[in-house]
């Protein structure tokens, strides 16, 4: 009686020693090796300025290295790849964006699920798009633009950060609801298609404000019309699609903080309160709103919520475009 008495009470102790050091394991915060912010596109571009600048205030925050690894290509499904497959042991950290987590899952067969195998920790940063042309283009408006590609249906084409991009399905909701047909290029980001556009090798580029503002400034490109609801406070000139003859037209860009699928909730937590954190900081709510971008500090369940109500909204436009991922 004893003996299994005692084996009982051995078993037990066994039991919550193992959970314990489970659980501390867990909660081992800050990470002891360098962490890795994966962004899914070329440096230069809008997600890695926004990126640089949080990692380098949570490295300080944290005491802790967080480097930032660009990892380019198919509209930035190779980034989320990598991270849905990398050890879940809070130090591989994704710069999730729109494409990738809810537009992608509908436009291509992809070998993750955002919603398995990617675990949300926070929103990041939103901005609209904004319709840039170069100066030979031939329109200084937006109705001209519409007046150029209809005078010459697909002789206009429009460049994105690769195909199911934000900058992709902004073009495509304005191809459906202004009756055009201009031709998608896609790039492999930010940096690659802008320098295209000021080449006056392609005709338009729905770009993300930061890597487009220098050059509206400097003359070098015409900006038609941004995506949000509202003028951004940056760009009060310029008029929305929405207020220009397209109401309720909304293509938000977004990134948000992930991490890979199998990730302790415990550390979720922690990653959660030191981005949420970052986001909220003066100095860098400041930097973000001079490159154009709006922090988007939630909770874990409302990116989550987030992430669904997108994903949904997107599903509906690729089916009713026809679209695919060629």
């Amino acid at each position: 009686m004893m003996n299994k008495r005692n084996l009982l009470r051995a078993t037990a102790l066994a039991v919550s020693s193992l959970l314990l050091a489970g659980t501390a394991s867990a909660q081992d915060f800050p990470p002891k090796k360098p962490v890795t912010l994966v962004v899914g596109f070329a440096a230069g571009g809008a997600a890695d300025a926004a990126a640089r600048l949080i990692a380098k205030k949570l490295g300080e925050n944290i005491g802790q290295t967080v480097v930032v690894d660009n990892k380019g290509g198919a509209g930035g499904n190779i980034a989320h790849q990598f991270v849905a497959n990398a050890a879940p042991d809070g130090t591989v950290l994704l710069f999730g964006s729109v494409g990738p987590l809810t537009i992608a899952p509908h436009l291509m067969k992809l070998t993750y699920d955002p919603f398995k195998d990617l675990a949300a920790i926070s929103g990041g940063v939103n901005f609209p798009n904004v319709l840039v042309v170069h100066k030979a283009a031939g329109a200084k408006t937006l109705a001209e633009f519409i007046q150029l590609s209809k005078k010459k249906p697909g002789s206009v084409e429009f460049a994105s950060t690769g195909a199911g991009s934000a900058s992709h399905l902004a073009g495509e909701l304005f191809n459906q609801r202004a009756g055009i047909d201009m031709t998608h290029v896609p790039y492999k980001g930010g940096a690659p298609a802008l320098q295209d556009l000021l080449g006056e090798r392609i005709t338009s580029y729905f770009a993300a404000p930061p890597t487009a503002m220098p050059h509206v400034e400097s003359g070098k490109l015409i900006p038609l019309a941004t995506t949000g609801l509202t003028r951004p406070a940056y760009l009060p000139n310029v008029p929305t699609v929405a207020e220009s003859g397209f109401p309720g037209f909304e293509a938000l860009n977004w990134y948000a903080f992930v991490a890979p699928g199998k990730t302790p909730a415990p550390l979720l937590d922690r990653w959660n309160q030191e981005i949420v954190k970052v986001l909220n900081d003066p100095g860098v709510k400041d930097a973000l709103n001079k490159h154009g971008l709006t922090p988007q500090p939630t909770t874990r369940a409302e990116l989550t919520a987030f992430m669904k109500k997108e994903s949904t909204q997107w599903a509906a436009i690729i089916k009713e475009r026809k679209l695919t991922a060629d």
